[in-house]
């Protein structure tokens, strides 16, 4: 009972002492916040009114565009730019300090990002420029300046020059345009405390050394380092890789809800803009605690930017080299023969898989001084060449005889003529009297391989005849004719006869059956073409994305290496397929390419092709090797070539170049007769 009494007695005690230890923390409590709230009041409530905490965006770096070895095309390169930052801005400066920053750009030749669509003419007025109805109209609305729509750019400058208090100011009509249009653009792009403005992208280190030892004159002006686009060996690949720009509005409007603002920079074609939702990084944020004088006092990162992911391309860095240097050696020699002969374009397929190994465009340009260097962009655009028009995917071209095999492969499979089956070549194929065809030979009787052989146009004008325009465009269809082929990037569709025709007379279908009337071709398509061939009919997509992983190169996100796309089954029998291979093989030995390919190490099968247009003919060529089990498909168009020489001569360059890095063929191979460079033969290659 005593035990019992003790144990009690105890347990009060502890629950006394705990009550009283509580009840003395609670009171601490109280007494503390009684000071912050009574006493120490005013003392916080200044504290907190005289600071201010912002977020900012982190930009994140973008992805990188590799070849299908991993060699670097296009990196980020350390850039700097200049920023207005409002939270050390003071107020109503921006006008002094817009005008200061712009003569100093003027004085050292450096670009500011003008976007006003408004113009002093030679006469002095402002006028709008042509082309920018969306922003003239956004400039007019109750959102910027609320003016009604018949409001002239006079009109609309002076609304902008109260807006800005820039009314009797000493500045001159150029100046006050430039200043308006910085201070259009800051307020269009949402210029506040938490969100800078960039006034100058990729900026010269001497500007911004000035600017860093002037700082005191620049308050609120910002030097920061950016990521500036890099492109190794611009020229290698331009039309393949494209280039970036700043954001238009109408692109903003469309893509703001995926993490864009208005100052952002996109791609704007190519790979650059075809895979733009993988290349463009997630922008991180920081918290910036500012106080009432300006000070900075605390900055933290909240959200980690992540970079943009990177982009493997089909493309050899070396093979793409070789094909734009014999493209650039072939265009060249036939232009001293034919002095229409200017450009060309090359395109190299991978069999197995329709990947794209080079594709060359000539005349071409360095896309690193195309961004970077006005004065070369304004080159290129007097040049009458048209170095920036990309031939190899959106050149169209009467690619003439190229066009038989597709012929032949259809007119087997539909019953039109057998492997056996004859046709007599009197030389002028006459069926219709007003549209007479004359044929390079005379060729007396031939078999669809003596007529692919010989590129016997007798031949294939009657049996296109025969076949009708629907049936051989169905079938072109399907060999990736007059298609896209299903490229990342933009391509032509090109002109298939009779499809894309606008007249169509009887006699035109044979002119189409020798690769003439108004069929019109791509050399991507060209090169898709050949591929199919070679691979038996199967045609798959054909690709320039190798695959996509993550920015640590680890993690692949897409492999279009696994499983090829499969497009299209032309529906021609492997016996009649191979019929036509059998026929593209003696083109190479004892027909219209045997100069060239009768010798060469590496068995080939091959079509050429000579078109009439204006001026010089188009001298085409497609082929693919080895014969046996082919690797690659090849296509090139020489425009106004005049002599199929040129074009395959180009196309050895291309095979010699694969053949050579794949060990089977010597590094010293060479094959005399592809010297010819005279432009002369016995017989005009068809």
């Amino acid at each position: 009972m005593k035990k019992s009494q003790t144990k009690n007695g105890s347990t009060g005690i502890r629950a006394a002492i705990c009550a009283f230890l509580t009840i003395l923390i609670f009171a601490a409590f109280a007494v503390r916040l009684f000071s912050w709230q009574i006493i120490e009041k005013d003392e916080y409530e200044e504290d907190v009114l005289s600071t201010a905490a912002y977020t900012m965006t982190t930009v994140a770096s973008r992805g990188k565009i590799l070849d299908r070895n991993g060699k670097e095309l296009v990196v980020n390169d350390a850039g700097y730019m200049i920023m207005f930052n409002k939270l050390y801005m003071k107020e109503n400066s921006e006008n002094q300090i817009i005008q200061k920053l712009l003569n100093l750009m003027k004085l050292r030749h450096e670009e500011w990002i003008d976007k006003l669509p408004i113009y002093i003419d030679k006469n002095g007025v402002y006028q709008f420029k042509d082309g920018f109805d969306d922003t003239i109209d956004f400039i007019k609305s109750k959102s910027m300046l609320d003016m009604n729509k018949y409001a002239s750019a006079e009109d609309c400058m002076a609304a902008f020059e109260e807006r800005f208090d820039l009314q009797g100011s000493d500045y001159s009509k150029e100046e006050l345009r430039d200043i308006i249009s910085v201070r259009y653009n800051m307020e269009f792009c949402g210029y506040s405390n938490s969100t800078p403005y960039k006034f100058a992208q990729d900026i010269s280190r001497d500007l911004i050394a000035i600017v860093l030892e002037n700082s005191q004159g620049f308050p609120g002006v910002e030097c920061a380092n950016t990521f500036v686009r890099y492109y190794n060996n611009g020229s290698l690949a331009p039309n393949i890789v494209g280039s970036v720009g700043m954001i238009t509005e109408s692109e903003y409007n469309e893509l703001k809800d995926n993490g864009y603002s208005i100052d952002d920079y996109i791609g704007k074609n190519g790979i650059e803009g075809a895979m733009e939702s993988y290349l463009k990084g997630t922008d991180g944020e920081k918290r910036v605690t500012k106080t009432s004088d300006g000070t900075i006092v605390e900055e933290t990162e909240t959200v980690k930017a992540v970079p943009g992911n990177s982009v493997y391309l089909t493309i050899d860095s070396s093979l793409q080299q070789a094909t734009n240097k014999a493209l650039e050696k072939n265009v060249t020699e036939a232009g001293k023969y034919y002095s229409d002969c200017v450009a060309g374009a090359a395109v190299m397929i991978k069999i197995s898989d329709f990947s794209v190994l080079a594709c060359s465009s000539y005349p071409s340009y360095d896309i690193q001084k195309y961004n970077t260097d006005p004065k070369y962009y304004e080159e290129l655009t007097g040049n009458s060449a048209l170095p920036l028009f990309d031939r190899s995917l959106t050149g169209s071209f009467i690619v003439g005889s190229t066009f038989k095999p597709c012929v032949a492969a259809a007119a087997l499979e539909e019953g039109i003529i057998t492997p056996s089956s004859t046709i007599f070549c009197s030389q002028n194929y006459d069926y219709y009297k007003n549209d007479v065809i004359r044929c390079m030979g005379y060729h007396s009787s031939e078999t669809v391989r003596d007529a692919l052989r010989d590129s016997c146009n007798y031949f294939f004008a009657d049996v296109g005849r025969q076949l009708g325009i629907n049936a051989m465009d169905l079938y072109a269809e399907k060999f990736g004719l007059g298609v896209h082929t299903g490229i990342e990037i933009y391509e032509n569709t090109g002109i298939l006869a009779g499809r894309d025709s606008q007249v169509w007379y009887e006699g035109n279908t044979c002119q189409a059956a020798i690769g003439q009337s108004d069929n019109s071709f791509t050399p991507i398509q060209l090169a898709t073409y050949a591929a199919t061939l070679a691979n038996d009919g199967v045609r798959l997509r054909t690709h320039f994305v190798d695959k996509i992983t993550d920015y640590t190169e680890k993690n692949v996100l897409v492999d279009n290496g696994l499983e090829p796309d499969v497009v299209e089954t032309v529906g021609v029998s492997t016996d009649n397929m191979q019929v036509v291979k059998e026929g593209m093989r003696q083109v190479a030995t004892n027909g219209t390419a045997k100069s060239v390919f009768a010798k060469y190490p590496v068995a080939v099968a091959a079509k050429t092709g000579t078109a009439e247009n204006i001026g010089s003919d188009n001298v085409t060529f497609i082929a693919f090797a080895p014969y046996e089990k082919p690797e690659i498909a090849i296509a090139v168009v020489i425009e106004h070539g005049g002599n199929g020489t040129y074009s395959m001569n180009t196309a050895k360059a291309m095979f010699d170049a694969y053949f050579k890095s794949t060990g089977r063929i010597k590094q010293n191979n060479s094959n005399n007769s592809s010297k010819n460079a005279s432009g002369t033969q016995s017989k005009k290659s068809n």
